[in-house]
């Protein structure tokens, strides 16, 4: 059996050799941690900040900067008079969950990068690891730790059926390989570059969205008008209900043609379900499809039950696809554009009125004769059109800024993989 050889895939030209490989436990040591439950913090006032595993799970980098981060106090009222100073949190400190619900996130760990001078102690379901020694650069483990061969390491030793749990012993066995000093360095310079374009990129996507968000509602209160391309005024508008500007469609598919089958989610809208279900889909299950419904262009699709999260899509330039047969599907009549109206349904004001129209007992439901009841601001087809071609340059550019996101992401993820051993 050959030997591994610890040299990474992708590597910076000046540095050669192996890393070396030593167990999780003989590179850092174990510190008491706390264990106050959320009743015992507050985001207001106190001494000493307190970090807490669902927060590791949920909202922190994992280069971890205390001027950036929303951490909450320990209350006043409670006494850490007991904890010695060694356990206090520390730069270069690790910060590891040790409980979660899922396989993906058992042991998240954050790297404290910077406490901004703030007296801050791990919390409860956390481990808090030193590093011994002056071997390990700041910003290098953070990275090395969410790399596939240590995460696979730490998923094969969790325990637990509901909720899976770490034991320092477990984890203090795993084995971590590093490279010299310099090295790791130059690693965490790099990814922190990459992190960067990453953050720069979701500000980006952020801001995109909310002054989306702000020209909606300027436009569909009225308070922004477009203009008619002489410069004159387009008529005022009117109140129109949906049953007046749409009408239901969806044949059956009675002959059971395997057409592609899509499903509608609450992110793209229509989605081929092999997309969503393991890459197989009713036809490859073997399941009776004579009840779906035959879905060609132009066309609408809802959720009658998941409507309130946002599961309606338009199907734009897709023909003969079929949808599931609890879905409503509609069009739009000559008065109303399409693009107009898919712009609308993503209002507030649609929401609550989906609310509103919602019926049913422990399931809320909005089939069709009540989507049809709701009336919606209806200008005139050429401001539609004026007000839709607005709004879908905004789309364009949140689109392209989605597609580079992902792809800074998926280069991230890919670096992770190729750069550590």
């Amino acid at each position: 059996m050959s030997e591994v050889v610890h040299i990474p895939q992708l590597r910076f030209s000046e540095f050669s050799g192996e890393w070396e490989e030593k167990p999780y436990g003989e590179n850092y040591r174990f510190l008491i941690t706390n264990s106050f439950s959320r009743d015992k913090l507050n985001y207001d006032f106190g001494e000493v900040k307190n970090i807490h595993y669902g927060d590791i799970h949920t909202k922190f980098k994992t280069l971890f900067d205390m001027s950036i981060e929303t951490v909450p106090f320990i209350n006043d009222d409670v006494d850490i008079s007991r904890i010695d100073n060694d356990n206090y949190c520390q730069v270069g400190d690790l910060v590891v969950a040790d409980a979660s619900e899922d396989y993906g996130d058992i042991g998240k760990t954050i790297e404290i990068v910077n406490l901004d001078l703030k007296k801050t102690l791990a919390g409860l379901h956390t481990f808090l690891v030193r590093p011994m020694g002056n071997s390990i650069s700041i910003g290098f483990m953070g990275n090395l730790l969410k790399s596939w061969k240590v995460r696979k390491q730490v998923m094969t030793v969790a325990q637990g059926s509901k909720v899976l749990g770490l034991s320092k012993t477990n984890l203090s066995k795993i084995k971590i390989s590093l490279p010299t000093k310099p090295e790791q360095q130059k690693i965490a310079a790099f990814l922190t570059e990459v992190d960067n374009k990453i953050e720069q990129l979701s500000k980006k996507q952020e801001l995109l969205g909310e002054y989306k968000k702000g020209a909606m509602q300027q436009i569909f209160s009225q308070a922004t008008r477009f203009k008619a391309d002489d410069g004159s005024n387009f008529p005022d508008w009117e109140e129109v209900k949906l049953g007046n500007l749409t009408h239901k469609v969806g044949k059956k598919n009675k002959e059971n043609i395997k057409y592609p089958i899509y499903s509608i989610n609450n992110q793209e809208g229509f989605r081929p379900q092999s997309e969503q279900f393991d890459g197989l889909d009713s036809n490859d299950r073997g399941y009776d499809i004579s009840l779906y419904k035959i879905v060609n262009e132009k066309t609408f699709a809802y959720n009658p039950a998941r409507i309130n999260v946002g599961s309606i899509g338009y199907s734009y330039n897709l023909n003969k696809v079929i949808v599931s047969s609890l879905y409503v599907c509609f069009k739009t009549n000559d008065e109303l554009e399409d693009l107009y109206l898919l712009a609308y349904l993503d209002t507030d004001k649609f929401n609550k009125d989906i609310l509103r129209y919602e019926e049913g007992g422990v399931r809320q439901y909005l089939f069709y004769e009540n989507f049809s009841q709701i009336s919606i601001p209806l200008p005139g087809n050429d401001e539609q059109a004026k007000i839709s071609n607005f709004l879908s340059s905004i789309d364009n550019k949140i689109e392209q800024v989605d597609k580079q996101l992902d792809e800074s992401k998926q280069f991230k993820k890919a670096l992770l993989q190729q750069m550590f051993v």
